[in-house]
């Protein structure tokens, strides 16, 4: 279980047994670490653990065939004219005569996915409403609880530290305005006990009602999304394939911002189309799919995870630099979890640690295509950066696949030795296995000269603990029902002895711990470009989440995941 994707049902086969030449005490010291590593075929079969992966639904053909770009070609001229006349709709908004309104279109905007057009504007608007309301703490007091509400999750979420209590006084039972306030309690950092109170009230409030069923349909459906997960814990581009068919339904819609969403929507996926058509182009010359066959072919599911990691049209070289990792994470996984046997895995870790090209020689057969193709891969990437930035950052690339190989070797050594790690053991080592670190790294490597600092660090670690976390509790009972590794659940419970209910409720309290730390970096974070990989990062974690709620549909795809991928990257909105 060495990563986010987890492998479902496993059988065993026969294969041919790929031994070390006798013991490696048994060389003096002047043979090579080469010559130790070649291995011998021998006539003793080999059992392994086999997967039943539903072949992947979408062909290359298919791939190739999407309009891509011309989309945006064809409507660009109405897309500019129709944005320029929302920005001037903004731009009225900043008397704050009205802040509730200012505030909703703000939001709008956001969950509409268009936001990222106007960030000057909105963040002028955001200034306003802070100087002219909270700061002037009489003018903040005489708001109502909803303004107060969607007030303090805006600010907070544009970085301004405003404190807990500014949304505690004058609580009213208001439907919207406690919907407001569920979603701002989950911007809370660490000791804001009034936000964890705030949060567990509304959550039972709002539930109640849904019971009582005393609310218009519209308040329903966004009271029922908002419980089943966060805004903060969902994916933006994902956020908006659903809220753009919800604004369509709302009396008090503005037109010109929904045909613009929509619009916009479209030529965004035309630029996404062509981002998966350059990967499905590199993952058919890599051909993994075809001389990997025990591994996941996954690769327009991994490009999905990079839209939803990063969507803006100016991001194209980072979505396809995760896809690219993502998809190579997915196979380099199940060699460690799936395929290969311990004695192979410890070996090609060691080619991986060296990164000797002449040390392939020792390996299996699909284990040199494994290696060669990262090796080919990462030269490439490498390439490529160093042509258009000037900066060689393979050594840095072939440093985050050895982590990752090394921590994957630990859970492999677990798993075949039986033992059930504790939970701090458990974590320190899924923080690396469970990829986020990879491919964060990698792609600011490929993008910038600097080195990851410790704010951006954090936000990494901590959404590594989110991804993990909500993998494991989406996947670890079919897991654990199959004889797998033990996950976080099983940890914690082998642990303290706990009941799996207990277990399952201190896993979701890490979860809201982890979000905790991110929110504060982000927070404090000043930096635009540095912020965009916090974003990209914690939403690696919240497309987690998104996947694992209703179980492995990773590697199981259920009818419902299959719709939001079609609708994320195939079908335009109309």
């Amino acid at each position: 279980m060495a990563s986010i994707f987890i492998s479902p049902t496993l059988g065993f086969s026969s294969a041919p047994r790929y031994a070390r030449r006798g013991n490696m005490s048994r060389f003096h010291k002047s043979h090579s670490r080469k010559q130790a590593m070649k291995a011998v075929i021998t006539d003793a079969p080999v059992f392994r653990r086999t997967t039943h992966y539903p072949p992947s639904e979408w062909s290359y053909d298919f791939v190739q065939s999407l309009p891509g770009s011309t989309v945006g070609q064809k409507y660009k001229t109405t897309s500019h004219n129709l944005k320029e006349r929302v920005r001037n709709m903004i731009s009225k908004e900043t008397l704050v005569d009205n802040p509730l309104s200012t505030l909703e279109l703000v939001d709008d905007l956001q969950r509409l996915g268009i936001s990222y057009h106007f960030k000057d504007e909105i963040s002028n608007v955001l200034k306003i409403i802070y100087n002219c309301y909270y700061n002037a703490r009489a003018n903040w007091n005489k708001l109502n609880f909803n303004i107060k509400a969607l007030g303090f999750r805006l600010l907070r979420q544009h970085g301004y530290h405003i404190p807990q209590g500014s949304v505690k006084d004058n609580l009213r039972v208001d439907v919207v305005g406690m919907l407001n306030l569920y979603e701002a309690s989950f911007y809370a950092v660490d000791n804001e006990n009034i936000l964890d109170e705030t949060r567990e009230f509304t959550s039972k409030w709002l539930r109640k009602e849904l019971q009582m069923n005393t609310v218009n349909k519209t308040t329903r459906m966004l009271i029922s999304h908002a419980l089943e997960l966060p805004l903060l814990w969902r994916p933006p581009r994902f956020e908006s394939v659903w809220f753009i068919e919800a604004y369509k339904a709302r009396s008090d819609k503005i037109p010109l911002l929904l045909e613009f969403a929509e619009l916009d929507y479209n030529i965004l996926q035309g630029i996404h189309q062509e981002d998966l058509k350059d990967t499905s182009r590199w993952w058919a010359g890599l051909q993994w799919d075809q001389k990997l066959e025990f591994a996941r072919d996954r690769m327009v599911e991994s490009f999905m995870w990079s839209v939803g990691a990063s969507h803006e049209p100016q991001l194209s070289v980072l979505r396809r630099n995760i896809t690219k990792i993502i998809s190579m994470t997915n196979v380099v996984d199940d060699v460690y979890d799936v395929y290969g046997t311990f004695d192979e895995l410890e070996r090609f870790t060691e080619v991986v640690r060296r990164w000797d090209l002449n040390a392939v020689e020792g390996l299996p057969e699909y284990m040199k295509i494994c290696f060669l193709g990262l090796n080919n891969t990462i030269n490439e990437m490498g390439y490529h950066t160093l042509i258009n930035q000037g900066s060689f950052v393979v050594p840095y690339l072939q440093k985050e696949w050895i982590d990752s190989c090394e921590a994957n070797l630990v859970e492999a050594r677990w798993f075949n030795s039986g033992y059930t790690p504790t939970l701090e053991e458990y974590m320190n080592n899924s923080r690396t296995t469970v990829g986020i670190s990879l491919m964060i790294s990698c792609a600011y490597f490929l993008d910038s000269n600097v080195n990851i600092g410790e704010d951006l660090e954090n936000v990494i670690q901590s959404s590594a603990v989110v991804l993990r976390l909500a993998n494991d509790l989406g996947t670890e009972s079919a897991e654990v029902a199959r004889g797998e590794f033990a996950g976080a659940i099983q940890c914690y419970m082998h642990e303290t002895g706990v009941s799996e209910e207990k277990a399952r409720a201190y896993i979701k309290s890490l979860i809201i711990k982890a979000y905790k730390k991110i929110t504060k970096e982000i927070m404090a974070c000043k930096s635009p470009a540095l912020q965009m990989y916090m974003e990209c990062a914690s939403n690696l974690g919240r497309m987690g989440q998104f996947t694992y709620e209703r179980g492995d549909i990773f590697n199981q795809p259920d009818d419902l995941y299959k719709n939001h991928l079609i609708s994320l990257l195939f079908d335009p909105k109309s």
